[in-house]
């Protein structure tokens, strides 16, 4: 019995279809869900290529933009020169914020000028955290296909794996026989569609992991610059306050 089995293993090694071959033979079922694997892996690379370059872009240009920010130079200065193109979303919150600093003139009037100091930096705050999570939801687009990927592809897999081991019982069925010829296209359509659920899976979990991962780092990074603003405003108004209190008398 051993000697037959080894012999139908050489045969269909040396003269009979390969495994590919097999593959593409199943059933459309089969067919699809390979199709759709491979579809979710490419597109995923796709996503994971492109989230990298852009997180690699966006710190390189935050920092240049820290490095001018904390500069010592002119607010003013810096909100012009970047104008109303920002690279990134750091300098995104800044645009707002000074956009909404020169909106209001703290110096209208003496008798509420405390309000306004405090309505002012409460409009910049708003302003730099609606920018912030903007900027966010742009950075954490399509993950939810690379988190849907690395969850559901496997199960798709696992599907294929049913299918064709049935197609394999079911081919030992018409054929009255239990040979390796009867059950390799059954057999062949398990392994490879829980190979390609595996292969679209894998990558997608490891690739939302760190990209999640770095955004959240870069979040904790923004809510920093928002605190740190909001620091220099806060300064910036008591001066303003003292200053015109000064001219008062």
């Amino acid at each position: 019995m051993e000697t037959e089995v080894l012999s139908e293993v050489s045969g269909a090694a040396a003269g009979g279809p390969s495994l590919w071959d097999m593959v593409w033979a199943s059933d459309s079922i089969t067919k699809i869900v390979m199709i759709g694997l491979i579809a979710a892996s490419v597109w995923s690379w796709a996503i994971i290529f492109e989230k990298f370059a852009s997180l690699r872009r966006v710190k390189r240009t935050t920092k240049k933009f820290e490095e001018a920010f904390w500069s010592g130079g002119s607010l003013d200065r810096l909100y012009d020169a970047i104008g109303n193109t920002p690279r990134d979303p750091m300098s995104a919150m800044f645009i707002a914020a000074m956009k909404e600093w020169r909106r209001t003139n703290i110096m209208q009037s003496k008798t509420d000028r405390g309000l306004r100091g405090v309505s002012l930096q409460q409009r910049v705050e708003k302003a730099m955290t609606v920018a912030m999570d903007k900027e966010l939801d742009d950075l954490d687009s399509h993950l939810g296909f690379l988190a849907s990927t690395g969850s559901v592809a496997p199960l798709v897999g696992l599907f294929g794996t049913v299918w064709g081991i049935i197609n394999s019982f079911n081919a030992i069925a018409v054929t009255q026989s239990n040979s390796l010829s009867a059950m390799a296209p059954g057999i062949a359509e398990a392994l490879f569609t829980t190979a390609f659920g595996l292969i679209a899976a894998i990558p997608a979990v490891l690739a939302y992991n760190s990209i999640s991962s770095q955004n959240d780092s870069y979040a904790q990074r923004l809510e920093n610059f928002i605190a740190e603003f909001s620091s220099i405003l806060s300064r910036e108004i008591d001066d303003t306050t003292i200053r015109a209190e000064i001219a008062g008398e």
